[in-house]
């Protein structure tokens, strides 16, 4: 009973340590384009939260979670909040099999290059399935 609680928290572990640093770095990747665009359109680009607006992408969730969910008349309930998932968890669970280090690696798997490609064309069907 013991070996399975560890194992547990060691796979719950290594999914922190893998899904933390790529959630960051989606985010900030979103910061340095909006500042690109920003720099290309003669403004200024995200400034205000934080300094240099570096917190920005922090806010940008904030505020995501705390808006207003509306929900189309016609449309499937279960079906328009399940396509964020749909689309958001392939993408996360494509990261499970990419080694970054020799004893970091969440799932080893034989057929790793198979797998991200399945999991990565899985996306597809959230943005179907959220404009049904």
């Amino acid at each position: 009973m013991m070996d399975q609680f560890l194992t547990l928290m060691w796979t719950m572990t290594k999914i922190t340590a893998i899904v933390f640093p790529v959630t960051i770095g989606v985010a900030y990747f979103t910061y340095f384009e909006r500042k690109v665009i920003g720099y290309m359109q003669s403004r200024r680009g995200p400034n205000r939260v934080g300094p240099l607006g570096l917190l920005q992408p922090f806010a940008d969730v904030f505020k995501m979670l705390f808006k207003e969910l509306i929900l189309p008349t016609d449309a499937n309930r279960f079906l328009f909040l399940l396509a964020p998932v749909l689309a958001l968890a392939p993408a996360l669970t494509a990261w499970a099999v990419i080694p970054f280090d020799d004893w970091l690696v969440l799932a080893d798997i034989d057929a790793g290059l198979l797998f991200v490609l399945a999991m990565t064309s899985m996306g597809v069907y959230g943005i179907l399935i959220g404009g049904w």
